[in-house]
């Protein structure tokens, strides 16, 4: 830490950080600008946002031939209706998780990075939780079809507090756990 830097206090800093969060000496946290935090966060959204889209564009592609195949025609009332619901969810999906790259597209340049990677980290977090009741919904239907057993539903819901669990819980006790109160 240069000499400057140790004389400053949390306020005098850029992002209000402190120099020694817990009075053992060690600096915490980055010392960036704005626009750099705001680089930094777009570059790790863009890298999660391709693990999501590659997901959700394979399942809506094979969604989209669903309809073509033989025995389409034999679905039930109940297996088409969450047929319908299963690939419009997977369009919402694609839309929110494709969305923060045309919104970065439209708004480049424009200096408002800090509220671009902030409106697109919420388009993830939606196009996730959207793609989460996307696979809940088409493995209902591709169980419920492929075996008409009493427990499908019991699997899927099983299923599903997997995906909550790795998802949504573990990173929020994670987040709880290791942070502080920032």
């Amino acid at each position: 830490m240069s000499g400057q830097e140790q004389g400053q206090t949390g306020e005098d800093r850029p992002g209000g950080q402190a120099a020694d969060g817990d009075g053992d000496g060690l600096t915490r946290g980055r010392h960036e600008t704005p626009e750099e935090r705001a680089d930094r966060r777009w570059t790790e959204l863009v890298q999660e946002i391709r693990v999501a889209q590659t997901g959700v564009q394979i399942l809506l592609g094979f969604l989209l031939t669903v309809v073509f195949a033989p025995r389409f025609v034999e679905l039930s009332s109940t297996d088409l209706a969450l047929y319908i619901a299963t690939l419009g969810l997977g369009s919402a999906a694609t839309g929110a998780l494709i969305g923060p790259v045309s919104f970065h597209r439209i708004v480049a340049g424009r200096r408002i990075k800090p509220q671009a990677v902030r409106w697109a980290g919420r388009l993830i977090a939606v196009g996730l939780a959207l793609l989460l009741a996307t696979l809940g919904t088409a493995l209902l239907l591709v169980l419920r079809f492929a075996t008409d057993s009493a427990y499908v539903p019991w699997l899927v819901a099983g299923l599903v507090t997997w995906y909550l669990l790795c998802w949504y819980v573990l990173p929020l006790w994670a987040r709880r756990r290791y942070t502080s109160g920032e």
